[in-house]
């Protein structure tokens, strides 16, 4: 069992709307290097589109807190997305109304995800992570 990363990125990204694309042009990217299957790659989009989403729009901090984006292949049939706030505020699934005009980001991850969570940021840091993985159904090579 591989215990450390195979590989990972990280990128900061302010917390403001416009980083959301950023972070999905990044995501392409890498996904592409490691050779990630397209049809994983477009729900990895999703999924990391409602995080850095949920971060900018619901983390309670100072404007100039970063976000904190992460990509890693635990294994090369896992791809992990973890995205970090300032906030110490962990997100809770909730159910939206058929006319809510938002709050169904996590119903979706969840629905997408094999699996998710949220836990505070370890010593030294402020705030939390928010993560979930994807099960590839094709290994990819995290090796140029």
């Amino acid at each position: 069992m591989i215990t450390q990363p195979v590989d990972a990125v990280e990128w900061m990204f302010p917390r403001l709307p416009r980083s959301a694309g950023r972070a999905r042009l990044r995501l392409l990217r890498q996904a592409f290097r490691w050779e990630v299957p397209i049809e994983s790659t477009e729900i990895a989009l999703i999924l990391l589109s409602e995080l850095v989403t949920n971060a900018c729009r619901h983390a309670r901090t100072p404007r100039d807190r970063l976000i904190g984006v992460r990509l890693l292949l635990p294994t090369c049939s896992v791809l992990r997305i973890e995205v970090s706030d300032a906030s110490p505020e962990l997100p809770a699934l909730r159910r939206a109304a058929l006319d809510d005009e938002s709050g169904r980001g996590l119903e979706l991850v969840a629905a997408l995800a094999t699996s998710w969570g949220a836990h505070p940021r370890g010593e030294g840091f402020i705030g939390k992570t928010t993560w979930c993985e994807l099960d590839l159904p094709v290994p990819a090579n995290p090796h140029d």
